[in-house]
């Protein structure tokens, strides 16, 4: 007998073949995968298949990083805990946001504007306050008289 847990990782595990579900936990550790001065420099972009492509703001910059291309394959490689990647990519980044400068903007919401209705209260004699519909009329009568 297995746990949930267990049973789900296993499904996952088998579903990622070409380890996608690594991926999002490999960018978010480039900083302190690569220290900060190659973190600034060479920026994740993706993956191909075995590929990974990685940007760099400057042609110089990007021919500098090449002669440090299998040092990023094995730190990246030994983050992920086995061999996924066998060679790199490096691209000019063009105004492409690398996917560690992607942030997620939650959308505001505002509380809608209360339009009081022309004959409210009218039913307050009506309703029994110590029954539910009675109390909820109520509250729904403090509502307009609070705002």
């Amino acid at each position: 007998m297995r746990t949930t847990g267990e049973a789900i990782g296993s499904v996952i595990s088998a579903l990622d073949g070409t380890n996608n579900m690594a991926m999002p936990k490999l960018w978010k550790a480039w900083p302190e995968l690569m220290g900060p001065d190659l973190s600034e420099m060479a920026k994740p972009l993706g993956h191909r298949k075995r590929t990974l492509i990685l940007a760099a703001d400057d042609p110089v910059v990007v021919q500098e990083l090449s002669y440090f291309a299998q040092e990023i394959v094995e730190r990246v490689n030994s983050f992920l805990g086995q061999e996924v990647f066998d060679k790199i990519l490096f691209e000019l980044l063009n105004g492409r946001v690398p996917l560690d400068g992607y942030e997620l903007k939650r959308p505001e919401f505002n509380d809608p504007e209360l339009k009081k209705p022309r004959k409210l209260g009218g039913l307050k004699d009506k309703f029994d306050p110590d029954q539910p519909v009675g109390r909820c009329y109520l509250k729904y009568l403090r509502l307009f008289e609070e705002s």
